[in-house]
């Protein structure tokens, strides 16, 4: 039996050819070689499509040096690729769409919106979903701080807590707006009243991009920082779905959110939980209901949009002990775990994929053998 081969499909995010989570695909090629899988990386533009070969990056861990050469299509592909505003990207898609019968570890998500509408059909799930509505105009917005003190509006397919608005209705029915800009500065809080909201988005609004307007939950810690979880859910070696982690998240000083990209650490979600519920019996309670929660979003989204091997959710839970599902994100980063100490679980999130990678090889290679024998 050949060895199999992985390929880790990305997006250049530059002319210059700067990667993201470089470190990440080295830790993936040295286990991978424990495993016996080859694993390289690639982009769409290293793609020679006549002639189904790939100029590849591989990275060599005796050196400790990439380098790159040409190679035949990997059989397997995991996709990492986020969506930028770039040709990159639309070369990404015309990959897709050529190599759709390829041997994709996951298949893209949609947006956020339209997550949470197909999340909103299941009674399973719908409890768990802050009320949520499409932007059409600023009405939209002052509708829902109607009934909610707190209201976030954000980019459909934004990621990283960019471009992300948070508006929270103050006793006197002023506002107070903080937020993100799409590099992700912070914006200066500012109180407007009601009808200045008009004159702030025409300014704050980027053109041609679509948001969602979405109930806040009120996840401040005593310190004034906000706070969340992130859940990791990933296939296995036996093509299972797995709980591979949680841990917490706290957000910058002056952030609405707790992504570490914008400024945030990880601490382990036992430590953050007992801040926060103080009752050991509720919180293991908690626990069991955020995975059960994470497993049955991930066989569902599965079931809807096709093969997936790993999704992160991002988790909020009030004080009572309600959660609440922020959002779901099928291309997550796993350093949250590292940053937390949780050493064991940050290994697992880089070879569960690997391991879900040989399964999917071996099954194909069982049918295979099977259909000729």
């Amino acid at each position: 039996m050949s060895q199999p081969v992985l390929g880790i499909l990305t997006l250049y995010l530059n002319n210059a050819g700067a990667l993201e989570e470089r470190d990440v695909y080295q830790k993936m090629t040295v286990e991978g070689k424990k495993l016996g899988l080859q694993v390289f990386v690639f982009t769409p533009q290293d793609v020679n499509e006549s002639k189904s070969l790939v100029r590849g990056l591989f990275y060599n861990p005796a050196t400790g040096l990439w380098s790159r050469k040409w190679t035949a299509m990997p059989a397997l592909i995991f996709d990492r690729s986020r969506i930028q505003t770039s040709h990159r990207y639309e070369q990404l898609l015309k990959f897709r769409s050529r190599h759709k019968d390829g041997g994709f570890l996951n298949r893209p998500l949609r947006n956020k919106w339209a997550i949470h509408a197909m999340l909103a059909k299941d009674a399973r799930f719908s409890s768990y979903l802050p009320k949520t509505v499409l932007y059409g105009s600023v009405r939209d917005v002052k509708d829902m701080l109607k009934s909610c003190s707190i209201v976030y509006v954000k980019p459909v397919n934004g990621t990283g807590g960019r471009g992300i608005l948070r508006i929270q209705r103050d006793r006197n029915g002023r506002l107070l707006l903080q937020g993100r800009t799409p590099s992700r500065e912070i914006i200066p809080p500012r109180r407007v009243q009601p009808e200045r909201l008009n004159h702030f988005f025409a300014e704050w609004l980027q053109p041609k991009t679509k948001y969602i307007v979405q109930q806040g939950i009120q996840l401040k810690l005593n310190n004034g920082r906000v706070h969340d979880y992130r859940l990791l859910v990933q296939k296995d070696g036996a093509g299972e779905w797995k709980v591979t982690g949680c841990a917490g998240r706290i957000g910058a000083p002056g952030s609405i959110t707790a992504n570490l990209h914008g400024g945030g650490r990880a601490v382990k979600m036992d430590v953050l939980l007992k801040d926060w519920i103080q009752d050991d019996s509720r919180i293991s309670a908690i626990k069991q209901e955020v995975e059960r929660f994470g497993l049955g979003i991930a066989q569902y989204l599965e079931l809807c949009y096709g093969a997936l091997c790993e999704l992160a959710v991002d988790i909020a839970i009030e004080r009572n002990g309600r959660i609440w599902m922020i959002e779901v994100n099928p291309k997550p980063a796993r350093e949250v775990f590292s940053r937390a100490g949780e050493a064991e679980v940050y290994r697992n999130a880089i070879i569960r994929p690997l391991e879900y990678a040989l399964w999917k090889y071996k099954q194909k290679q069982s049918r295979e053998q099977g259909g000729t024998s």
